[in-house]
């Protein structure tokens, strides 16, 4: 008798246990229904607003994404709050913040390279205009042949 009611006992303890755990967390750059547009409009805001500030920008053409989004991370609080939010309802009061600060933050320099850095790259650009020391030279020439003409 006393079997089945430790057997029992621990049945009923490992069930509250399992349900006690807390979900998996999720991680940035997965498929979920609630998450990836939040995740999308946080990322999206910290692209716009690091090219909107020229510190944030020196910072992201040296690669630095990380300080380039803590310069301005404040301007998109309400970005973050909804994600955090959205997360704490999904998998747990608190993991909201904890998953910004974690896996979100890791993640944050990829996102904001892989958005950026195509703007950052310089890009070589045909003109009709010679360079400016051949249109120097061609100057030169030109003013010494008017010059020997007219003598």
């Amino acid at each position: 008798m006393k079997a089945v009611l430790l057997c029992g006992l621990a049945v009923a303890l490992v069930s509250h246990a399992v349900e006690a755990r807390p979900a998996r967390q999720h991680v940035p750059g997965t498929a979920h229904a609630v998450l990836t547009p939040l995740e999308e409009a946080a990322t999206a805001c910290f692209a716009e607003t690091v090219m909107s500030n020229p510190k944030a920008m020196r910072l992201a053409r040296d690669a630095r994404w990380y300080e380039a989004a803590g310069v301005i991370g404040f301007l998109c609080r309400p970005e973050v709050q909804r994600m955090a939010v959205a997360h704490d309802q999904i998998y747990g009061r608190g993991t909201g913040e904890r998953y910004f600060k974690g896996a979100y933050a890791r993640h944050l320099d990829k996102q904001l390279a892989a958005r950026l850095q195509p703007l950052l790259e310089t890009k070589s650009v045909a003109s009709a205009e010679p360079p400016a020391e051949k249109a120097a030279l061609t100057d030169d020439v030109t003013e010494t042949g008017s010059t020997s003409e007219n003598h």
